[in-house]
Order: C-alpha cells, then structure tokens, then sequence
C-alpha cells in the first residue's frame, strides 16, 4: 500500500492547466494554411479540430508539440497554463501526441514500450514495474507485460500506445485521428477510452478529425478549418 501513496499522486494530482493558442497560424510558401486562432482548452475539455485535407490540421498539433517542419512558418503563441511554449524543444513541452499508427517499438515488449516513456523521476526497478503493471491493469491488459506488441489485436495495441503516451505525465493531449484505423465497434470503445483517461487527468484535449461521429460522441466545441 505504501508503495501506491508514492506512485499515484503523479497521476491523480494533475495541475488544472489550460491550453491556449494567440493568433496563431502557420504559412508555407508565404501562404497562411488557416487564419489566426484564438483558443484556450480547459482542464479536462476536449475542443475538435475538423476540416479538408490540407487545411493545417496536423500541422497545428505539430507547432504544439514542437515538431513543426522548417519548410513552415509559425506565428502567434502556445502556452500551458502560464507557461509559454515558444521556443522550447518537444521533451519540455510536456505534450502528449496519440496518431492514427500505435507507433509500438517492435524490438522491445510491452513493458518495454511502456518503460520508454516513464519520466526520469520514477526511479527503482520496483517502483518503475509497479507503474508499468498499474498502466496494463488500467489497459486493461494485466499480464501483458512480456508479449510481443506484434502478437496484439490493434484494440490492444491503441490502448498501449495511450498508456504510453499518458505514462510520460503530459499536461496536454493532442489526437491526430487515432481512432481512423479502427473498426465501427473498436472506434467507439477506443474514444471513449481515451477520452475518459484524459480527462480523469484534468488533460486539456484537442482532436484532429475527419469523422463528425468523433465529434458529435465527444461533446463540446468544434473548430472548423479551411
């Protein structure tokens, strides 16, 4: 028990911070993809991002997380809570990204992907297997630790990739069409999931879609480009 009062707080103590976007854009060729925005997310809100592609969708979750491609101009500012993020390098953002690919490392177990993104504070063998195990029996995958991501179903691998992303403790969370891969029923239960998980964690959300079904089951506001 006492090893649960240490381990938990991280995730249950989550700092109710906003997501903010100031007049922000993004150009190519001296082109704006998209005219400036003024967004702020709350704690546990989802805000869906829809539009054609080409619009700029995925591009904006990129200048978010820091990993914008040179060929693209920014303006404008990104902040999480009182925290401007301008400037600095993706791992001190703090920002989760889920894609449409579970992006799995097929040379390492299940435990092994989830190990990859546990924060340098987690220290200890134990302590740091105490987190894997409680992240599969969130997942609900007790017992997966030592398969083979490649023997999984590709419900099983989404809810890895999301526990992995959730495992680093980002203060953000940012969907770049995860659940397009997925079949009708799969879908449904994977948003949920996640959606669910991410608010339990107070994450401000913003949702790249193409399918009105993400963001009518979702709920909340809806931010049309292009």
């Amino acid at each position: 028990m006492k090893r649960e009062q240490e381990a938990l707080p991280r995730r249950e103590t989550v700092a109710a911070e906003s997501l903010q976007l100031r007049q922000v854009t993004i150009a190519i060729a001296g082109r704006a993809l998209f005219a400036p925005l003024d967004i702020t997310i709350a704690s546990g809100e989802c805000v869906t991002l829809m539009g054609p592609s080409g619009s700029g969708k995925s591009t904006l979750l990129n200048f978010i997380a820091g990993t914008l491609d040179p060929a693209f101009t920014p303006s404008g500012a990104v902040a999480i809570g009182a925290e401007p993020l301008d400037g600095l390098p993706p791992e001190r953002r703090r920002v989760g990204i889920l894609f449409q690919d579970d992006l799995l490392f097929p040379h390492l177990s299940v435990a092994g992907n989830l190990a990859f993104a546990l924060p340098a504070h987690v220290r200890g063998r134990a302590r740091r297997r105490w987190r894997i195990e409680s992240a599969l029996v969130e997942a609900e995958l007790p017992g997966f630790a030592e398969r083979d991501p490649a023997t999984l179903s590709g419900g099983q691998r989404a809810r890895v990739a999301l526990m992995r992303t959730l495992l680093a403790e980002p203060r953000a969370l940012l969907l770049d069409e995860p659940f397009n891969r997925l079949d009708a029923q799969l879908r449904g239960d994977f948003r949920a999931f996640v959606i669910g998980h991410a608010r339990e964690r107070g994450l401000p959300i913003l949702l790249v879609t193409h399918d009105e079904a993400d963001a009518v089951a979702i709920g909340g506001r809806v931010i049309r480009l292009g």
